[in-house]
């Protein structure tokens, strides 16, 4: 390694967005999940009686573990999908 960083993306503009019933600012281009790793949101749903509640595990669409309610709609997945104005999100495993 060469031992110089790599340069920080530009983020786009300001996203007013709720998360579990509290209002956050995401950016334009992110997804749901980038947004949950950053607000500290890892349990997205619960693993079912007596077991602990599941996480995000692929990070590209394939696993399934990252699903979600989005605007009332169960089951997006938030590695998958880009924050919107005013989207609400709702995770399952608190």
């Amino acid at each position: 390694m060469s031992g110089r960083r790599l340069p920080y993306p530009a983020r786009g503009a300001p996203v007013a967005i709720r998360l579990n019933g509290r209002p956050v600012t995401a950016f334009a281009g992110e997804t749901v999940f980038a947004v949950l790793c950053h607000e500290g949101v890892f349990a997205l749903r619960r693993g079912g009686p007596g077991r602990p509640p599941r996480g995000a595990l692929c990070g590209m669409g394939v696993c399934q573990e990252c699903r979600v309610t989005i605007d009332g709609t169960p089951d997006r997945r938030a590695c998958m999908t880009l924050v919107a104005e005013g989207m609400e999100i709702e995770t399952d495993g608190r």
